[in-house]
């Protein structure tokens, strides 16, 4: 069965109330690292996979894609997209990811951001984006990492005086669901190892191009001490790859 929490009107009260739904991709820490991993995008036909509320879309034109196709299963999300987006190049399609069928070779770029942890069955999925990449074509996904998803609890360990000790990490080859907390909420993540994502893309007919485990900015530390914990464990994973 396809999650679907966000169309819970709880849950997505509470998710649109997050820095990064109110603020965009500049308020969303990771987005320095993936923007740098995107290729061209001028004049390309872009595929953006869990689009939710379509900043990824709308960035896209503004690098001016020639359009963009946002995919997502949450009704919430695409309203609140159509909303925010007056371009007639941007459209937006409620989906499933595990169930897009598109065209083959209908994109040159297939991006997806913090999406594809809540997707049990990944290897379709990359069989479906190299379906309908062209020859060339890019794919650029993030997800949480494994290190992060291993442990449901995706907390850290604390001493006795509340202090954190370290980042637990069991479990690792165990693969597959995790019910953890999010959002004052149970909702199902799927644990993959580093491995099974690279193996996953090269055994479907990418080659990678590049990886990232992005660390907070130096702007970001300074501006909140907390952060300082940031760089003791991996949050993301990021991959680009490229079709064969």
């Amino acid at each position: 069965m396809k999650q679907n929490k966000y169309d819970d009107s709880g849950f997505f009260e509470n998710y649109s109330q997050m820095p990064r739904s109110i603020g965009g991709l500049n308020a969303a820490g990771e987005w320095e690292s993936f923007r740098a991993m995107l290729p061209e995008l001028r004049n390309k036909k872009v595929l953006d996979l869990g689009c939710g509320f379509g900043w990824h879309c709308r960035y896209a034109r503004e690098q001016h894609a020639h359009s963009v196709v946002g995919v997502d299963l949450s009704e919430n999300m695409l309203e609140r997209a159509r909303e925010m987006t007056n371009d007639s190049q941007i459209e937006y399609r409620r989906f499933a990811i595990e169930d897009i069928d598109f065209k083959a070779e209908e994109f040159d770029v297939v991006i997806s951001s913090l999406a594809l942890h809540y997707v049990e069955d990944f290897i379709t999925v990359c069989q479906k984006v190299h379906h309908c990449l062209v020859p060339g074509g890019a794919f650029v996904l993030s997800v949480e990492h494994p290190v992060f998803t291993a442990v449901a609890a995706q907390d850290w360990h604390y001493g006795q005086k509340g202090e954190r000790l370290h980042w637990p990490v069991d479990d690792y080859h165990y693969e597959g669901s995790r019910q953890a907390r999010f959002l004052e909420n149970d909702v199902v993540k799927y644990h993959r190892t580093v491995a099974t994502h690279l193996n996953a893309l090269i055994e479907t007919g990418f080659s990678i191009t590049k990886l990232s485990e992005p660390k907070p900015s130096q702007e970001m530390k300074e501006n909140n001490p907390d952060m300082q914990d940031e760089f003791r464990r991996p949050i993301f994973l990021m991959i680009a790859a490229v079709k064969n």
